[in-house]
């Protein structure tokens, strides 16, 4: 065992941060820039975090790759043949490990060999007071002092408390995106983000997929976006099992879930119940850093913890698990740490789910709106009004503006279509300038376009729009 010590010897602020994903590498960046010098703690040999290494990235490669096959086998033109593709999921995981090892050089690992003052100490780190850190790697232990230390352990995939479950050798998402081989049937445990977007993915490649969802899926969200995906779901042939209890889960060979629907079974399980923050080897309690109950670390505007040295960002922390969340939390929090005094804002936070069709919400739902004593006026269009729907023979779907009554101010938007990511920065925009449903339906949107949908919505709340022409005047 050696002991080393890091410590400073000039003037030059020393900021630590534990981790290496997005809100690591953001807040690095930053504190280089405002002179600090930064050294980074990875207990893992990769560096890169989730997103770019089994989140973000491969999963929407995989995506992508079960889209176009669908539309291969059910594209809706008279004149296009359909027919079913073949299907070489080693080649597909291939080129989609290839551009993770890009993206991770680019994004990640050339950052540290451009910046000098970023270095890399490999090992689990955790706290001795507020100040200093000690870090395991093997039989090596050494002793980290630093000014401030940011921590962006990120998160890991929750497993249920399910009788068997952790007994068998099911799937998280990680496992689910570096298979090379197709399950013939899948059971997927979940019925949020994740869950959805591979369930989904997999159904498309060939996997008979059944989802069992303890409610209904997208509980959280506005329940017109669970109920229509969930018709879209069963239209493309998974099977959906809702208000489900799982008592036991065991493994012969195949999986075998014993619900209040019956016994059913699976070649595959995958589990995607949510994330956990990764906090419990940080010795949070021995410093007096408030973790919440379910293991995240409690941080206020600033990414400031209950101490007043230590900061934290990225899924480790109460903020919304998102990578781009994370990115801006990690900025934030190295100004701060550098003497700055900036707030994160969050008020206007788009979120998208990359189903088929997508979801993406900003803002504030009616239900929530309500929850705030704020009234609302609300209007949902359906897809087959928006001229570019019906030209992509796309209209699955709707497109909802929730305004305050009386000032018409746009609270909130959700939409379910094809390239709802595309259209919801719009709709985040909007908030952000506080402007008004007439704001909205008096600006000029592009014609054949999707987002157009947004102001043929907008125009709803005073006109019967199917007595319009077209390109929504």
């Amino acid at each position: 065992m050696s002991n080393s010590d890091y410590c400073d010897t000039n003037k030059q602020p020393h900021i630590a941060i534990i981790g290496t994903g997005s809100s690591a590498f953001a807040a690095a960046i930053k504190a280089v820039d405002g002179g600090a010098r930064v050294t980074l703690i990875e207990q893992q040999k990769t560096i890169g975090g989730t997103c770019v290494n089994v989140g973000c990235v491969p999963s929407k490669i995989f995506i992508r790759a079960a889209h176009l096959a669908h539309h291969q086998r059910t594209n809706p033109f008279d004149g296009l043949q359909n027919n079913e593709p073949n299907i070489d999921r080693k080649a597909l995981y291939a080129q989609q490990a290839a551009r993770v090892v890009e993206l991770r050089a680019a994004k990640y690992e050339s950052i540290l060999e451009t910046h000098d003052d970023i270095s890399l100490i490999t090992g689990t780190a955790s706290f001795i007071d507020k100040n200093t850190l000690t870090i395991i790697n093997g039989e090596d232990t050494k002793t980290l002092s630093a000014d401030k230390i940011l921590i962006a352990t990120g998160a890991s995939a929750s497993v249920p408390p399910i009788n068997g479950l952790v007994d068998t050798p099911f799937w998280t998402s990680t496992e689910a995106l570096e298979a090379d081989e197709l399950p013939s049937t899948m059971l997927v445990i979940g019925s949020s983000v994740v869950a959805l977007e591979l369930a989904q993915a997999y159904s498309r490649l060939g996997t008979q997929v059944t989802i069992l969802a303890r409610s209904k899926l997208l509980f959280k969200e506005d329940p017109q976006l669970g109920e229509e995906l969930t018709t879209a779901f069963r239209d493309e042939g998974i099977t959906i099992f809702e208000q489900t209890q799982m008592d036991n889960v065991s493994y012969d060979g195949e999986f075998t879930v014993v619900t209040n629907h019956g016994d059913i079974s699976g070649q595959q399980l995958l589990v995607a119940t949510g994330r956990r923050p990764n906090t419990s080897k940080l010795n949070l309690d021995a410093i007096g850093v408030n973790v919440l109950g379910n293991g995240s670390i409690e941080v206020n505007t600033k990414m400031e913890t209950s101490v007043d040295s230590v900061y934290a960002a990225g899924d480790c922390s109460s903020l919304p698990q998102f990578v781009y969340v994370a990115a801006a939390a990690g900025t934030h929090a190295a100004t701060n740490m550098l003497g700055g005094d900036v707030k994160l804002n969050l008020n206007v936070m788009p979120a998208v789910i990359f189903t088929d069709p997508q979801i993406a919400t900003v803002g504030l739902t009616e239900e929530q709106a309500h929850a705030q004593n704020i009234e609302t006026d609300s209007r949902s269009l359906p897809l087959e009004n928006v001229p570019r729907a019906l030209a992509n023979f796309e209209t699955h779907g709707f497109i909802k503006l929730v305004a305050e009554s009386g000032s018409g101010r746009l609270l909130g938007a959700q939409i379910l279509s094809a390239e709802a990511g595309e259209m919801i920065q719009t709709a985040a925009m909007a908030i952000q300038n506080n402007m008004t449903i007439n704001d909205i339906a008096n600006m000029l949107f592009p014609y054949l376009t999707m987002v157009e949908g947004l102001k043929l919505t907008a125009q709803t709340f005073n006109k019967d729009i199917k007595q319009l022409s077209c390109c929504a005047g």
